[in-house]
């Protein structure tokens, strides 16, 4: 008699457990350096070491380039296990594995209805062939005055000979002091004009570590020390196959398709950074972090119920990931897997800060010291709801779609 053939959700469930389990076998390295990487403000070397080792740079690469062919789940999963060794680690992965994801899950079809040449698809082989053989990626995004607003970057390119200079300074570059490829997004230089800048003119590169393109380590952050978040300046030329996707505009159409990758890939991180403060307290209300912690607190009611409450709403944070993974990889880009994605962001936001501080709250004064985890602990779990997305834009984006706007159009103020 044949086996049955297994359903969708149980080969997933193999997938995940696979991704899981990459993931433990670098967590407890991650963990045994989180506090010095976060007192020196440095994403460790030993850290991507670890990561490049259990074929993580490579999770989401397809087989066909030498990775592991995972999907979104699968890096749901492993995230959420990084996380609880270093959230600032799990973090710095989750920027190079967005842009893996996004290169690896762009469909042909679309990537050509919108223009991108055949140079495109063997130069993004290139790319995800360097990342299952271990090249980190770093996005440089952000902007000082800006966020991650694409529609506000003032980083500009223009067409120098068969390709492309560019120039300006990104902040918030998780691990730029390691990185072997920058994804830079920048503005096409336009004339001087009374008229807003269009969205359409906004591009990403992928522009090798080299000359002309400066890391000045300046990160001193209140959370995610250890994602070593540096200013990248720029003035560098890049060949024409260094323009992701092949014209302009592509960054922006992938941020409204599949947001997954500019929003939810970030869920994961602080669900895992949520059970690590849930874990971490409950070691110490039961006191067993050391000597001369109070022992009485898993005795009082109060500390209890906080415990509980926290248990619950990182329980329906996991549900709510989990649902969004599964839906990403089934349907990705439809109105109600979008939905979805927004969900993630704003509940794993908000459910890190808030499970931080009750926990914080329920064990006292005594882990505010410097040194406890749960210090450290707390400072990461706050920095969720400033993630791009917002917590403030995510729930917009949610209010629009649940009133029948159209939530990537009927904004007043341009979210990317």
């Amino acid at each position: 008699m044949s086996s049955p053939i297994p359903s969708p959700r149980a080969l997933a469930a193999r997938e995940s457990v696979h991704a899981a389990q990459l993931a433990r076998g670098a967590v407890d390295g991650l963990a045994a350096r989180a506090v010095d990487a976060d007192r020196d403000g440095e994403l460790p070397a030993a850290d991507l070491d670890d990561l490049r080792g259990a074929g993580l740079l490579g999770l989401l690469v397809p087989t066909r380039l030498g990775g592991s062919g995972g999907g979104f789940a699968d890096w749901a999963d492993a995230a959420r296990v990084l996380a609880t060794g270093s959230g600032a680690t799990a973090l710095a992965l989750n920027m190079h594995t967005s842009v893996v994801g996004a290169l690896a899950r762009t469909p042909d079809d679309l990537a050509r209805a919108i223009g991108a040449p055949q140079s495109y698809f063997a130069a993004r082989d290139r790319t995800l062939a360097a990342a299952a053989a271990g090249a980190f990626i770093a996005v440089a995004m952000s902007e000082r005055g800006a966020g991650s607003r694409l529609s506000e970057l003032r980083t500009r390119y223009q067409p120098d000979g068969d390709g492309y200079r560019i120039t300006g300074v990104k902040s918030f570059c998780s691990g730029a002091s390691h990185a072997d490829v920058f994804f830079v997004a920048a503005r096409a230089e336009e004339p001087r004009t009374s008229v807003p800048p269009s969205a359409a003119t906004i591009s990403h590169f992928l522009v090798p570590r080299g000359p002309g393109v400066n890391v000045e380590p300046n990160w001193d952050s209140l959370g995610m020390r250890g994602t070593g978040s540096h200013d990248v300046r720029l003035d560098v030329r890049v060949p024409a196959d260094a323009l992701v996707g092949g014209m302009a505009g592509l960054s922006l159409l992938v941020a409204q398709v599949m947001p997954q990758w500019l929003v939810a890939s970030y869920a994961a991180v602080y669900a895992g950074v949520g059970r690590a403060v849930f874990d971490a307290g409950i070691e110490h209300a039961r006191g067993r972090t050391g000597t001369g912690l109070p022992r009485g607190l898993a005795g009082l009611p109060a500390v209890r119920a906080r415990f509980g409450q926290a248990d619950a709403a990182l329980s329906a944070l996991d549900a709510v990931v989990d649902e969004c993974a599964r839906r990403v990889d089934a349907d990705p880009g439809s109105p109600s897997t979008n939905r979805w994605v927004w969900r993630a962001k704003l509940l794993a936001g908000r459910t890190a800060q808030d499970v931080a501080a009750s926990i914080v709250e329920a064990c006292g004064t005594s882990v505010t010291r410097r040194g406890h985890p749960l210090e450290r602990l707390y400072r990461d779990a706050r920095c969720g709801s400033l993630h791009p997305a917002t917590s403030d834009v995510c729930a917009d984006w949610l209010g629009l779609a649940a009133l029948g706007g159209d939530p990537d159009a009927d904004a007043d103020v341009a979210r990317w």
